[in-house]
């Protein structure tokens, strides 16, 4: 078993810190939050004070942070200073492909190896150990990573070079983020038309307008008992979350010269249901604000 350093247990890394210290690793927890690192070390964690602490003597050094620019820092600031020869790092942060190229890069230089696995399936999936992971990396780095994803998550997919990870990530959660505007949509229609809403998710879940927000996360409440519709919207993935990813896609859309008018519309969508004062409600819950 390894020793990892778990840099962000918060809502995502907490539980992904618990399931690889049920898996046997001893797992070294740092966050800004007090809070967290008090709920990681009741399930088994040890306390540190720092990343620079975390990341020392670690065979692992995990991450799990905001943005690009916090990603940027720890690294450079405090994991790259204090890590073991041989250290693997695995950042399982939402951020920019650019920045996560570039950290691959400087971890390259100072000998290390590194994927970029950002996640899906949100805090259920992270407490259940069924995420999916979506690597970026060199085949050697991946290889490494892989044993530890797996104790985190179900679905483990090696999507090429530095930084592919992300790229995956970011155009994932477009088509979700276009995806559940669109069930939305029809479920509003359907309540003018005078359609029953659990009718309109019989004849959709079986046919064509299939898809995972309307079965798995359907924005009405009744259809989906485990949906977040059904507790007034709280949030299994935040709107603000939401809005995050879909700025993260249209950046590299612009960066890489691709056209994606539906995705810079779903954007321009969360961005006004967040000014609203929304940024905390489940992404689903954006089916009011389009009534």
């Amino acid at each position: 078993m390894s020793v990892i350093g778990f840099i962000g247990v918060g809502n995502m890394g907490g539980p992904m810190a618990v399931n690889l210290i049920k898996a046997g690793h001893a797992v070294k927890a740092f966050d800004l939050s007090s809070s967290a690192v008090e709920r990681a070390v009741e399930e088994g964690a040890t306390a540190v004070g720092s990343a620079a602490e975390a990341a020392f003597e670690s065979d692992v050094v995990i991450t799990m942070l905001p943005a690009g620019t916090h990603v940027r820092g720890v690294y450079e600031d405090e994991v790259f200073g204090h890590a073991r020869d041989g250290a693997l790092f695995i950042d399982c942060s939402t951020i920019d492909v650019e920045t996560a190229r570039a950290v691959h890069a400087s971890a390259a230089e100072k000998g290390f190896s590194m994927v970029d696995a950002p996640v899906s399936g949100g805090i259920m999936g992270a407490a259940a150990g069924t995420l999916t992971f979506m690597c970026g990396g060199s085949e050697e780095a991946f290889g490494r990573a892989k044993p530890i994803l797996e104790q985190m998550g179900k679905t483990i997919v090696h999507a090429g070079g530095a930084g592919n990870g992300q790229g995956a990530k970011i155009c994932n959660n477009m088509m979700l983020g276009i995806q559940m505007l669109s069930v939305c949509e029809a479920f509003n229609l359907a309540e003018k038309l005078g359609l029953d809403a659990q009718k309109l998710f019989d004849v959709s879940s079986t046919a064509s307008g299939q898809c995972w927000s309307l079965t798995t996360y359907c924005p009405v409440p009744g259809p989906v008992e485990t949906s977040p519709a059904n507790r007034d919207y709280a949030p299994g993935f935040s709107a603000a979350m939401m809005l995050k990813d879909l700025n993260l896609a249209q950046g590299a859309a612009d960066a890489f010269g691709a056209n994606t008018p539906m995705g810079e519309k779903a954007a321009a969508l969360y961005a006004e249901f967040c000014q609203g004062g929304s940024e905390g409600v489940d992404f689903s819950g954006i089916i009011k604000m389009l009534k």
